[in-house]
């Protein structure tokens, strides 16, 4: 996959392989082109060229067409950083949308199933209410809740946790753990480290619109020999720290 903007080349032949069910964790500088990747599979962001596979359905980006996209949009769902609410619509009312938006379900199939959502990730109490009396983690767990309604077979989490407050970051990191366990595939785009080792089943650390290195949590953060990975690291854990993880 390729993209760039106007001269500057974003993503420079993004290749990567992910089967179903694993939980992939994204992981690099800001700005290395991680979350354009995540846009570019959701076509949030027009890739110049590049293909994707997922499931039985296959696309060449270069001659997309508009039912392609549709296609695409159904089998997969996205949490941004910023949440994306609508502010004038209830809690319940921002789970439903999509669904009967996008997958043309009747307003009572799209409540029941934002009502089984929402008891997922702790929110039925707050159904009824609007945005701006919920914190930014409550805010976090309805965009995740919204998500999940689409019944996606892919889910993309584009740094869920980067806009909140650290003592709310638990709560959120709870809830995609619940999802990954459930076994929907999942692509994370995460600064939390720890995170990311423990919940992974392949970790990719980006630079510079590049895939440098692919493989197990294991692997990325104890048995690296990759000397931009070391580095990266050393900015999240002291070297005594590394050395506890061998």
């Amino acid at each position: 996959m390729h993209i760039s903007f106007d001269k500057n080349e974003v993503l420079k032949g993004i290749d990567l392989s992910v089967k179903k069910g694993e939980v992939v964790s994204f992981i690099g500088p800001s700005g290395t082109g991680k979350t354009t990747l995540l846009k570019c599979i959701n076509y949030l962001q027009k890739p110049n060229e590049g293909e994707i596979q997922l499931g039985d359905l296959n696309l060449d980006y270069k001659n997309i067409k508009k039912q392609d996209i549709l296609r695409l949009r159904r089998k997969t769902a996205m949490v941004f950083q910023m949440f994306n609410i609508f502010k004038h619509k209830t809690v319940i009312q921002n789970v439903m949308d999509a669904q009967i938006a996008v997958q043309k379900k009747s307003k009572d199939e799209a409540y029941e199933n934002s009502y089984r959502q929402l008891e997922k990730v702790g929110l039925i109490d707050k159904i009824d209410e609007y945005p701006s009396s919920l914190s930014g983690g409550q805010l976090q767990r309805v965009g995740i809740a919204r998500g999940l309604a689409l019944e996606p077979e892919l889910i993309l989490f584009d740094e869920p946790t980067s806009a909140l407050d650290p003592e709310l970051v638990e709560e959120v990191l709870r809830v995609i753990e619940e999802v990954a366990k459930s076994g929907m595939t999942t692509l994370l785009v995460t600064h939390e480290m720890d995170f990311a080792r423990s919940i992974s089943d392949k970790v990719v650390f980006m630079e510079n619109g590049h895939i440098v290195e692919v493989g197990s949590p294991e692997q990325i953060f104890v048995g690296s020999e990759n000397v931009r990975t070391r580095q990266f690291l050393k900015k999240f854990y002291s070297n005594q720290e590394l050395q506890k993880m061998h």
